[in-house]
C-alpha cells in the first residue's frame, strides 16, 4: 500500500470529493415515486464537520446532480458545490481560483475514470478501496475503507492528524 508523507498532507487546505463511490457506496436507488436516494455514512459527515472547524475548505465535483445531495452538502456545509460538472476538470479549475489555491494544496478523492484529469494535479491523490483499477497507479494514497463506508473520514483523519488538527478540530 502506498503511504503519504506528512509533509504532503500539511500542505493540504482544501479537500474536494467526488459524490457517487465516494461519499456513497456507488449505488444509485429509486424509490417507488421515481426519486433518488443516497446513503451516506455518519462518520464521514463527522469528519468533513472537523475539517471545516481545522480551517480546510471542502468541496463536491460531481457530473451528476440531485436534491439528496444538495441537501447533504448544505447539512454539512461544504464551501462550494459543482454539480452536473463535465468535464469535471473544468468545475476544479474554478475551484483553484475560488480558494485562491494551487493544485499541491488540494487533497482530491475520487473512485472512477472521470476523477482521473483531477487526480493527476491534485497535491494530494486519493483513490477510495473499490477505486477502478485506473486510479490507482495516480492516486499517492488508496483508501483501506470503501467509498460510503468510511473513505472520506478514513482521508481527513490522516491529513487533520498530520497537520496536529484531530485531537483539537
Amino acid at each position: 500500500m502506498k503511504r503519504i508523507s506528512s509533509a504532503l498532507l500539511k500542505k493540504i487546505k482544501v479537500v474536494a470529493m467526488d459524490v457517487d463511490g465516494v461519499m456513497t457506496d456507488g449505488r444509485i436507488v429509486y424509490d417507488g415515486a421515481g426519486k433518488e436516494l443516497k446513503f451516506f455514512d455518519v462518520q464521514d459527515g463527522y469528519a468533513i464537520a472537523r475539517a471545516r472547524r481545522a480551517g480546510l475548505k471542502t468541496a463536491i465535483i460531481s457530473a451528476r446532480g440531485c436534491r439528496a445531495v444538495k441537501a447533504r452538502a448544505k447539512d454539512l456545509k461544504f464551501d462550494r458545490v459543482y454539480l452536473n460538472a463535465s468535464p469535471k476538470v473544468a468545475a476544479y479549475d474554478r475551484m483553484l481560483k475560488v480558494f485562491a489555491v494551487k493544485d499541491e494544496d488540494v487533497c482530491y478523492i475520487g473512485d472512477d475514470i472521470p476523477d482521473l484529469d483531477i487526480l493527476r494535479r491534485a497535491g494530494c491523490a486519493v483513490a477510495v478501496a473499490n477505486a477502478a483499477a485506473e486510479l490507482r497507479p495516480v492516486a499517492h494514497y488508496v483508501t483501506q475503507r470503501s467509498g460510503g463506508r468510511g473513505a472520506v473520514r478514513e482521508t481527513l483523519e490522516m491529513i487533520l492528524k498530520a497537520q496536529g488538527q484531530w485531537g483539537t478540530a
